[in-house]
């Protein structure tokens, strides 16, 4: 088992070293995928899990043949800044998970310029909203559901699995009407543990002063209130004791999203006593990372996972 998560690992990293593949490549990428994983796989595309400004909410469902148990499962939101980026250009993050007979799920959401900052939040937390409340349905163990993503989708996996019960992003998950969906049962949802991919952690830092990038500036647009919602939506906001594990793998030359939000978002954990792990990438950007740093990052993932009981 250990073996082909390694040699799978080695092939996402030969594949589609992060955000170095071409973009004629990355357009090629999606049958090649499906393709690839349907031998072990049932894959079921674009079911709803959500409906926001008049537009369906899609994710894809990845299920073993084998049902026979409840699963670990993976939630990946892909990344882009918030501004682009598309499920299924991001399915070769999956096949670590895959191949150790994981379920996972491939989440859309909103994004600028359409739909402002907090909605890809918002429509996260309802896609993890639908897995808890679907998870008896397809057989998901809702005790290992494990987020992921990289750069806005880190971020994104970051936020949702951050943010307290209570909070004002859930509003809009069809979810919250409790006696409709669960005849007044609520189930709880539970993140096992967060992967982040070099994702930002201090939102408000990318919006005004040095660190400023147009992305981010772009998510927002020209609502007055930006500083404070940036708080809001930033993962350091809710470093606090009792959350998920967290593993963060990021360059230590990252120009797109700067390095010091995986330190300062460690030492927050650190301080709270949240299990978490930095695998900084020596010499290493925004993605682009080589064979060997693909595969010793996966290597680390699935210890710091065994570590944690997920595995």
């Amino acid at each position: 088992m250990i073996r082909k998560f390694y040699a799978l690992a080695l092939f996402v990293a030969l594949l589609a070293v992060c955000n170095s593949i071409s973009a004629q490549t990355q357009a090629s990428d999606p049958d090649k995928w499906v393709d690839y994983v349907a031998v072990d796989y049932d894959m079921i595309p674009n079911i709803t899990y959500a409906t926001a400004n008049n537009t369906e909410l899609k994710l894809d469902l990845y299920l073993p043949k084998d049902r026979s148990k409840p699963h670990p499962t993976l939630i990946l939101f892909h990344g882009g800044g918030w501004v682009a980026g598309q499920k299924e250009r991001n399915v070769f993050w999956l096949l670590p998970y895959l191949s150790m007979g994981w379920a996972a799920i491939n989440v859309e959401y909103r994004m600028a310029p359409n739909s402002l900052a907090p909605a890809a939040v918002e429509d996260c937390r309802c896609a993890l909203r639908w897995a808890t409340y679907n998870a008896q349905r397809y057989n998901l163990d809702a005790s290992k559901f494990v987020l992921t993503g990289t750069s806005a989708g880190g971020h994104l996996a970051l936020i949702t699995g951050m943010l307290p019960a209570q909070n004002v992003f859930d509003r809009q998950c069809p979810t919250n009407d409790s006696t409709r969906w669960t005849k007044g049962t609520e189930p709880e949802t539970k993140v096992a543990a967060i992967v982040n991919w070099f994702g930002i952690t201090d939102v408000a830092d990318l919006i005004d002063g040095p660190n400023a990038k147009h992305y981010a500036i772009e998510w927002f647009g020209s609502m007055s209130n930006r500083q404070e919602l940036a708080r809001q939506v930033s993962p350091l906001s809710y470093a606090r004791a009792g959350l998920p594990p967290v593993i963060t793998i990021h360059g230590d030359q990252d120009n797109v999203v700067p390095y010091s939000h995986a330190t300062q978002l460690h030492a927050a954990l650190d301080k709270a006593g949240v299990p978490n792990q930095l695998v900084t990438i020596r010499g290493a950007g925004h993605g682009g990372f080589n064979r060997e740093m693909m595969v010793n990052s996966f290597a680390a993932i699935r210890e710091f996972l065994r570590k944690q009981k997920v595995l």
